[in-house]
């Protein structure tokens, strides 16, 4: 697995814990660097690197995710760009942004 996806995903696990507040699942495709799977289903909510279906998926490079998490790079303006692509349920990603702050420190 790539190095940034295994940080991405030690980040995002510290910011979500044990309770995301998506109620649903997302997946994360870095481009054949790797994905990061979150249940926000499950109790408490899980953060782990498999392929699995999920209710949305957000394909990004990883330089995008880097600058997205450290605020340079808002998340509907990547959409806008063309540099995140959405698959799946919309509000998944809209409940995003907090997420990412809180990942951000």
């Amino acid at each position: 697995m790539d190095a940034d996806v295994a940080a991405f995903t030690a980040g995002l696990k510290n910011a979500i814990g044990s309770q995301s507040g998506l109620n649903s699942t997302l997946k994360f495709d870095f481009e054949g660097k790797g994905h990061i799977f979150v249940d926000g289903k499950s109790t408490p909510n899980t953060v782990s690197n498999d392929d699995k279906p999920a209710d949305c998926t957000i394909t990004v490079s990883t330089d995008t995710f880097k600058k997205m998490v450290a605020r340079e790079l808002d998340g509907t303006t990547a959409f806008m760009q063309g540099k995140l692509k959405v698959a799946g349920d919309m509000s998944v990603a809209m409940k995003l942004g907090p997420i990412l702050a809180k990942a951000a420190g």
